[in-house]
């Protein structure tokens, strides 16, 4: 278990970036077994669908590149609704946002294919679901390492402190391409069993994975449940509500007649 003290530096670097990486949150055999996992549901679900962000395809420079994934990981397998409430993961969140509670919001995992991994335009979150008092996070397990290479997510620290900004809605909501270059972006290097935790208008975005190993990461949505949407985007997620750590303060969960 983290101790209070690490709980705290985690929480004021989330503040002053808007993200922090936590290492060594799951350990080498747990991030093998989940990798295992992972791509074990996604050969099982057998999709053609290819969720590669329309305008993604202009950082490809002409390239095909391709994306694996699936929502909801925690309804195909036991395995990741054990790892959604799994206090190392609950504590660190909890910590972040200021709160005792934690609510899932969504979950979902990809799988960068080798030399082809999509990769994803600078964004935040934020457009996708708002809420009223931004405590929305998105938390990243990192089930193998995720060298630049392999097209590692992207950071502007402190970019969340300028709120919603602006973005173009054609393709999936993307920040404009020349005032937010991916390049410029800090990259998060991480190795499998880190996580890498990061408030939803913190903009971020991904490269091409070039290397010729996956990278298998698996996204973790999470909010504050006392902090109400501002719209009905996104509804659609199952176990949206699920209460990962603490309770709902608000008992929204229970009304459903």
């Amino acid at each position: 278990m983290v101790d209070d003290s690490q709980l705290a530096s985690y929480a004021k670097a989330y503040a002053e970036n808007g993200y922090v990486l936590v290492k060594g949150v799951l350990d080498k055999a747990e991030a093998k077994a989940y990798r295992e996992e992972s791509h074990a549901l996604i050969e099982r679900l057998n999709r053609d669908y290819d969720p590669t962000w329309e305008s993604a395809r202009q950082l490809g420079m002409g390239q095909n590149t391709e994306l694996k994934h699936c929502h909801d990981a925690q309804f195909y397998s036991a395995a990741f609704a054990r790892l959604i409430v799994d206090p190392r993961f609950t504590d660190v969140a909890a910590a972040v946002m200021g709160t005792p509670n934690v609510q899932l919001h969504h979950t979902k995992l990809f799988v960068k294919p080798p030399e082809k991994g999509s990769p994803f335009p600078m964004h935040q979150d934020y457009p996708f679901f708002p809420h009223a008092n931004d405590s929305m996070g998105a938390a990243i397990f990192h089930f193998d390492d995720a060298p630049l290479e392999k097209g590692c997510v992207r950071v502007v620290p402190g970019s969340h402190r300028q709120g919603p900004l602006q973005h173009a809605p054609e393709g999936s909501w993307h920040l404009p391409f020349s005032e937010w270059p991916l390049e410029k972006a800090v990259p998060c290097e991480a190795e499998a069993g880190d996580v890498l935790f990061f408030t939803y208008l913190t903009v971020h975005g991904s490269g091409i994975n070039a290397s010729s190993e996956a990278r298998t990461t698996l996204l973790v949505q999470y909010r504050d449940p006392a902090d109400p949407p501002t719209t009905d985007l996104h509804t659609g997620s199952l176990g949206q509500g699920m209460i990962l750590r603490g309770i709902d303060p608000t008992s929204r969960a229970a009304a459903t007649g």
